[in-house]
């Protein structure tokens, strides 16, 4: 749930990358982290493991400008995607007001994509949240393997493991380029700014 700082007029949202290890959701970060003005940008902080590259999370306040005289701040998380860290995704999960799915598009990975999935609809739904209401963009990451030897879903087939239900907007992107992280960044920020004015600023006021 967005913090709401009636004293400094601000307004704290809270953005986490999901999805299974290694799929490049840190990339994302770390791309945008890089791109970013220093002005814009906070300190990020990272985690490296051998299994996977974030053991708790990425943070990265984003400073969005005004609503209704609030400044806008949002701040992004990864979660580790490797199974043994599941307590630790849940906890990076409180708090949530909007979430990207990153989906990895090897082959063999297929069924992580979809228990990442699940496991993300259960962690919410243990915080009282429903992942079908949640501000969600979906980014179909690595997309320059499709032209490689390597086997591959197709986008068509993503859509149709992870998004057949929830029909959300999806981003192709090739995170490491940084071909489509800032077209997913501001797709789930507008979403989620939204849904945070509409359900709490506004009413606050």
């Amino acid at each position: 749930m967005a913090l709401i700082d009636l004293s400094k007029k601000e307004v704290h949202c809270k953005i986490v990358y999901y999805g299974a290890g290694r799929c490049g959701k840190t990339t994302n970060l770390l791309y945008i982290y890089n791109a970013m003005n220093t002005k814009n940008r906070g300190k990020m902080l990272t985690i490296d493991t051998k299994g996977d590259r974030t053991l708790f999370f990425d943070l990265l306040p984003l400073n969005l400008g005004k609503i209704s005289g609030f400044d806008i701040r949002i701040q992004l998380y990864t979660v580790p995607g490797q199974v043994m860290y599941a307590a630790t995704r849940k906890l990076v999960l409180k708090g949530v007001d909007g979430i990207v799915f990153v989906a990895d598009p090897l082959r063999v990975r297929k069924e992580r994509n979809k228990e990442s999935l699940e496991d993300l609809r259960k962690n919410l739904k243990d915080y009282h949240l429903n992942l079908d209401e949640m501000p969600l963009v979906m980014q179909y990451n690595k997309r320059d393997l499709a032209d490689t030897p390597i086997p591959t879903l197709t986008i068509a087939e993503l859509e149709d493991d992870l998004n057949k239900e929830l029909k959300r907007k999806y981003f192709e992107a090739i995170a490491i380029k940084g071909n489509g992280v800032f077209e997913t960044l501001k797709e789930i920020s507008k979403q989620t700014v939204h849904q945070v004015a509409v359900k709490h600023l506004l009413t606050t006021l």
